[in-house]
């Protein structure tokens, strides 16, 4: 009966190693992914940021038509990086940096369950010595009796282990559904949709009419726009660095 029992919670214990196995592989890869993320929206804003001021440099050369078509232009676009910072700032703060704490949760977790394994193999292995002892010395009451007293600590021990375990693990679950639930809404300011929209509608003006119209005279360099792909290059390798430096902080 009680070998029975060790085996259905040798199960249980499989199964919390698994849960625990598995937010550790998935949120490692949310915590690089995300990180990469941010960093590439940072590096876009600050594009974004040498834009503006490119635009402005050549607007100071243009006819006053143009010069406030190019001006209005350039603002909105300066508008929209503070929402871009915004976005870094939120998603580093409310989703990477708890992310990374759970390289933490998760060693403390493992800690947990090794405690509890070990509690259990010396339950399995006190039942073995007294199974043992009752087939060679049947009629030594006194051997006996001493074996069934540290089975009966070992069995404790494991009991309160396992129910530690068992709470702590429920634990660890309510606080990933509610963080998983927090990552999401935390992604935008409450008003941030709102405000978006505000700046889309007062995007379409001036900059679209003067831009286009400057297009089609057949002044405008587009080969210039294009990424240099040896640049390109060197931001993905910079990032696979990153990504590799935040795999080993996760797991520390």
């Amino acid at each position: 009966m009680l070998r029975r029992s060790l085996e259905n919670r040798d199960a249980q214990t499989r199964q919390l190693q698994d849960a625990v196995t598995n937010v550790e592989k998935h949120f490692g890869e949310l915590c690089q992914i995300f990180a990469a993320y941010v960093r590439k929206t940072a590096r876009l804003r600050d594009k974004a940021d040498l834009l503006v001021n490119e635009i402005n440099v050549y607007a100071s050369t243009e006819t006053p038509k143009l010069k406030q078509g190019l001006k209005t232009f350039a603002d909105e676009f300066a508008k929209l990086q503070d929402y871009r910072q915004a976005e870094v700032e939120r998603l580093e703060a409310k989703v990477v940096e708890p992310l990374k704490a759970y390289g933490t949760i998760v060693k403390m977790k493992r800690d947990d369950l090794k405690a509890t394994l070990t509690a259990r193999n010396r339950e399995a292995k006190q039942l073995t010595q007294l199974e043992r002892t009752r087939q060679r010395n049947p009629s030594d009451r006194h051997v006996i009796s001493q074996a069934e007293t540290e089975l009966q600590r070992a069995t404790m021990d494991a009991a309160r282990t396992t129910r530690h375990l068992e709470e702590t693990i429920d634990s660890f679950e309510k606080q990933k559904i509610k963080d998983i639930k927090v990552f999401r809404n935390s992604l935008y300011p409450p008003d941030y949709s709102s405000r978006l929209d505000i700046v889309r509608a007062n995007s379409k003006s001036p900059l679209q009419r003067s831009l286009s119209a400057k297009c089609v005279s057949g002044t405008g360099q587009v080969s210039t726009c294009r990424l240099r792909k040896d640049q390109q290059i060197e931001d993905d390798e910079e990032d696979e660095d990153l990504d590799v430096t935040e795999e080993e902080n996760f797991l520390k």
